[in-house]
């Protein structure tokens, strides 16, 4: 059942000891928008089918009539059988990949949380794909639907080997996400969120599509508590478009209040669509975020 090899990483992404403990959690939507075809998640129409499909360990709060015994007195660790069940749930991870992600380790971060999203649905037999948005007028980079433990290696080698930088605003990469996307279930959106772009539109797509958003604001440690003095020129790094500031200290007030006022935004567009919202440094450490933070949260368990 271990996926690891302790003489090397199974990938770049992860740490070895962070894919083990993700291998004991799961996903927990609100909504349970699923497919009628397999997965985990039940409907509310109930019904379930006998036909074997994996095992994995044990998590608390596991129906312990689903534990191996026979396996649990051979190994003295219990695993848990899974089932083809009538609905699956699908995880769609969408990373802006655009030039404002480069910036104090966000985009690496955000491919860090699309690999750990991702690894924690196909463990549990869901639908997962992923896609990286990044240059307007291009479709976004995509991973196929893909499902079970042995996709682990094509997701994390999807992420390994997406590359960064463009002007893709998180709204529009939104929008050409649906074009191709096709199941209901969770989104999540890995963004910092930095644009002018009508959020409101592409959070009702999202919503009226049957997905459940998973939304985390990522930023820089200099974005959420900026050290600027004198006078400065700003150039925004995916349009070009520069602006002089004089005293820009002066400001930090007013760009705290706006920084916090999006960040209240995405909350309330979030929440009134039954969906989730966080706001983390990319500094966070990342076992925190994953382990501590989404659990109290309850996003996962």
């Amino acid at each position: 059942m271990n996926l690891l090899n302790p003489q090397a990483r199974f990938t770049t992404l992860l740490e070895n000891e962070t894919l083990a403990r993700l291998e004991k959690m799961r996903l927990l939507p609100r909504r349970r928008l699923t497919n009628r075809t397999r997965g985990e998640h039940h409907s509310s129409k109930g019904g379930t089918s006998t036909e074997f499909a994996d095992y994995r360990d044990y998590v608390a709060g596991d129906d312990v009539r689903n534990v191996d015994w026979n396996i649990f007195a051979r190994l003295e660790r219990p695993y848990v059988k899974l089932y083809r069940h009538e609905e699956e749930l699908h995880v769609v991870s969408i990373v802006d990949a655009s030039s404002s992600m480069q910036f104090e380790g966000k985009f690496e971060r955000a491919r860090q949380l699309a690999a750990a999203f991702g690894l924690m649905g196909l463990l549990n037999l869901e639908r997962v794909s992923v896609f990286s948005c990044n240059h307007k007028g291009k479709d976004p980079v995509f991973l196929p639907p893909c499902s079970g433990r042995v996709s682990r290696k094509r997701l994390f080698d999807f992420l390994e080997h997406v590359e960064g930088g463009g002007d893709f605003p998180i709204e529009q990469a939104v929008e050409a996400v649906l074009r191709r996307h096709r199941g209901r279930g969770i989104a999540v959106l890995l963004s910092d969120f930095l644009t002018f772009g009508n959020l409101e539109k592409c959070m009702n797509r999202l919503y009226s599509n049957g997905l459940e958003v998973f939304a985390i604001q990522i930023l820089g440690p200099s974005e959420i508590h900026p050290d600027v003095n004198g006078d400065i020129r700003l150039v925004d790094c995916e349009s070009g478009h520069a602006v002089d500031v004089t005293s820009a200290g002066d400001l930090l007030g007013l760009y705290q209040e706006h920084r916090l006022a999006l960040e209240e935004e995405l909350g309330i567009l979030c929440r009134q669509r039954s969906g989730r919202f966080l706001s983390i440094s990319s500094q966070d450490s990342l076992d925190w975020v994953l382990f501590d933070l989404l659990r109290r949260k309850g996003w996962v368990r």
